[in-house]
């Protein structure tokens, strides 16, 4: 994957993090700036999840166990990045949005799905 991919990726959660503030009560973020930073620490808080438990507690999996994760790390996010706020409810809703948000943003690619799946495949 190149860098840009992962500026646009980390410009876009910011923006999506500037959105859900503007719709959440209980969540604020101060600017865009914040909000990229704060998009920073939420990946790399989900990094450190992921890599500590597996794909199974991943921020990333949907189901109950995603959305409670991944509501956690909006609310651990706030103790790192100045310019965050967010209350338990609204870390919960912000989990939810930004779930409802990620349906109609895809995550990977074609491209990203098609050599994923070409990397997983065994030769006979």
């Amino acid at each position: 994957m190149t860098i840009l991919r992962h500026v646009v990726r980390f410009v876009v959660a910011a923006i999506v993090l500037m959105i859900v503030g503007f719709l959440v009560p209980g969540f604020a973020v101060s600017s865009f700036w914040t909000a990229l930073f704060a998009a920073i620490v939420i990946a790399l808080i989900g990094w450190a999840i992921e890599a500590m438990f597996g794909n199974r507690i991943s921020p990333y999996n949907r189901g109950i166990v995603g959305f409670l994760v991944s509501a956690v790390v909006i609310y651990l996010t706030q103790f790192v990045v100045a310019g965050f706020r967010v209350t338990i409810l609204g870390a919960l809703l912000a989990s939810l949005v930004i779930g409802i948000i990620d349906l109609f943003i895809p995550i990977k690619t074609h491209m990203d799905m098609r050599n994923g799946d070409a990397g997983n495949r065994q030769e006979t």
